[in-house]
Parts: C-alpha cells; sequence; structure tokens
C-alpha cells in the first residue's frame, strides 16, 4: 500500500511526532510512506530515513495558489492509495485538491479541540464530503467538532494517538543524571513542564502556582520548561516580576524528554484547550505522575478525576501540586503504576496502528 502523509508542519508539537511515529510503523509493516508538509523547517522527522519527506512551502496566503498546483500535481505522480492529512492547513488544501485530482481514499484528522476562529470551522464543514473519514484526536475534541458546527452528527471517529512505548518509558538513572546536569540538590523535588512557549499551554497560569506555591512550601523544589515558541520574552519576563528566577529553569528544545519525564517528581500540565495532551500520556508512560488542566481530552488521557484542575486556576494547580506532593510513597506507586497501564491498554502505537490499517483498508 502508497501512503501520503500531509501535515501542516514538522516542527516539535506532539501531532508532529505523532504522523512521525504512524509513518515508521507504517513503513515496518512493508507499506511504501512518504510525507509532505507546508511550513517551517523539519524538526521532528521519522527514524527511518528511507521515508521520503517533501516541502511544499505555504508560508502565506500569496502561496496558496502555487501549494495547491504544486500538491495536486505531487498526488497525481505518486498516486497513493491512501491520503492522511493532519492539522487545519493539510486537512482544507487537501480536500479541496480533491476536487481536481482522484484520490482512491482521504482521511482528515484534526489534532485539537479548536482549530481557530467560526471561519475556519465553516470551512471543515463545507468540505466535509471531499474526505473519506475524519477524525480527531478525543472523544471530547469529537464532541467541540459537532458542537462548533464542523462536522455533521456523527461525522467524526475518534482515534486516539499512539505513543512509541519504546521510546517513552522509565529510565531508572535519569534523576541522578538530570540532577548533575542541572546542579539540583538530591532533596529538591522537581516539576516538569514541557510545550511550546504559547497561549494554549498557558504558562503563566503555571507560573502564578508555582509563586504560590513557594509563599507556602515547606520543601525546595525547582520548575523545569522544556520548549521554546513565541512567547518566550514574555514567559521571561513573568518569571523575572513573580520573583522566580531560582525557582525556574528554562531548558530550551531538548532532545531528551523522555529522560526528563524520568527524573521528574511531577508532569504538569497548565494548557486552556487541548486535543489529545500528548505530553500527559508520555509522562505516564514515563511513571511521572501528572497533575493537568481538564481541557480537551486530557480527562480521557489522565483518567483519574483527582489529579485534574479548571483551566486558568492558579490556585487549584498549586492545590494540587501540594497534594501529590504530599501522597504517601505507596499510593504514589499504586497511582504510577495505574496510570502506566492505562497507557499501555489505550495509547500504545501499536495498537493505534492497527486501527489505522483497518481504517486504511
Amino acid at each position: 500500500m502508497k501512503i501520503l502523509y500531509i501535515i501542516s508542519t514538522l516542527g516539535l508539537g506532539g501531532a508532529e511526532r505523532v504522523v512521525c511515529d504512524l509513518a515508521d510503523e507504517m513503513y515496518e509493516k512493508g507499506n511504501e510512506v512518504k510525507i509532505v508538509y507546508f511550513l517551517g523547517e523539519v524538526m521532528t522527522r521519522p527514524a527511518n530515513e528511507d521515508i521520503e519527506i517533501v516541502k511544499v512551502s505555504l508560508n502565506n496566503f500569496r502561496q496558496l495558489l502555487s501549494a495547491y498546483t504544486k500538491l495536486a500535481m505531487l498526488i497525481k505522480r505518486y498516486r497513493p492509495d491512501v491520503v492522511h492529512s493532519h492539522m487545519v492547513h493539510a486537512n482544507l488544501l487537501t480536500r479541496l485538491v480533491r476536487l481536481v485530482v482522484p484520490m482512491e481514499k482521504l482521511i482528515s484528522t484534526a489534532h485539537n479541540s479548536d482549530e481557530g476562529g467560526r471561519g475556519r470551522m465553516l470551512l471543515y464543514r463545507a468540505t466535509h464530503r471531499l474526505a473519506n473519514t475524519t477524525t480527531n484526536v478525543s472523544k471530547e475534541a469529537t464532541l467541540a467538532f459537532e458542537a462548533k458546527g464542523a462536522v455533521p452528527k456523527n461525522g467524526m471517529l475518534s482515534i486516539y494517538n499512539g505513543i512509541n512505548l519504546n521510546k517513552f518509558n522509565y529510565v531508572a538513572e535519569a534523576r541522578a543524571e538530570i540532577n548533575k546536569e542541572l546542579n539540583i540538590p538530591d532533596d529538591c523535588k522537581v516539576i516538569l513542564a514541557v510545550g511550546r512557549f504559547n497561549e494554549q499551554k498557558d504558562y503563566p497560569n503555571l507560573l502564578n502556582a508555582i509563586k504560590l506555591l513557594k509563599q507556602e512550601a515547606t520543601y525546595p523544589f525547582k520548575l523545569l520548561i522544556a520548549g521554546d515558541g513565541e512567547l518566550r520574552y514574555l514567559i521571561e519576563g513573568i518569571i523575572d516580576d513573580l520573583g522566580l528566577q531560582d525557582d525556574v529553569i528554562l531548558l530550551g528544545v531538548r532532545r531528551d524528554i523522555q529522560k526528563l519525564m524520568s527524573a521528574a517528581d511531577l508532569f504538569v500540565l497548565s494548557s486552556r484547550y487541548e486535543g489529545f495532551g500528548l505530553v500527559v500520556a508520555e509522562a505516564m508512560a514515563c511513571k511521572c505522575l501528572v497533575v493537568a488542566t481538564d481541557c480537551g481530552g486530557v480527562a480521557e488521557v489522565l483518567n483519574n478525576s483527582g489529579f485534574l484542575v479548571p483551566p486558568t486556576d492558579a490556585i487549584a494547580l498549586k492545590d494540587k501540586i501540594k497534594y501529590t506532593f504530599n501522597l504517601e510513597g505507596s499510593h504514589k506507586h499504586e497511582i504510577v503504576n495505574q496510570n502506566l497501564q492505562h497507557v499501555k491498554n489505550n495509547f500504545s502505537l501499536e495498537n493505534t496502528t492497527e486501527r489505522w490499517t483497518a481504517l486504511y483498508s
């Protein structure tokens, strides 16, 4: 089977990792695989170097016609058995290309409960019939698309993202290595956050919670944030304004997220909205306890309401962080193992690949 994946970017986001992991799995199963992307540079790529990556530039509206033509010609030449697009720009453009180029099967996958304003939702609805199947990454995200009129009722499937459990698993020596690298004392509790510095991740909410925690905590702690993005200067300014220079370490872009998750005492997701919350499942796979905002499909991933807090509520987030640090060792161990089993049962890359293979066929 020839499979063409089309995605808006190959940056450092969760959707990009999901697509590259899926491409690897499909290639290993004997399929011919190619990836097309539109924006930015390649920051995430498949492990298998035989998977071709092609850029069709779409950096602004002026390039729309050129991108449309190039994508149409590429699909016409490649003649894939399945075209699987991901994220809003790729989904909408690929559907419109189907008006002029036959595609045996087109699957469109959204990766969030919020992929833009009313205009994008109307475009999703107007082009819905051009895809054989439309999916989203959680049940909540699917219901959100229905509520916004982007798809008809029961017109979207929910298929969870898959995690490569060979990449995300517990590393026993990670804590000692991270403590040494960052000069963190052994008795210091480590809180970790991972994600792009943008409005969605709501790092100001997390930093305000950390400020409140600092006022109440009787133990030393450090917040590590792995990521970068357009709001970095704003976040640095908030850290200074709140007097958290000694409490927060901005790690920048890291390639060892598995090690960081294994080393941390607690992983925190402070997002305003999510589709799936891939990093939550990855942290759980690395035996890291998780506290998260109850947004998008995060509740489905975490599967434990006792560790969820409302979005944008710094006090609730602070209180839940304190709660996790006060858990008895045996209780914490039990929760961590339950989380790991939940990930294995529901979000393994192998299980997800089987669902996609059935849908492709």
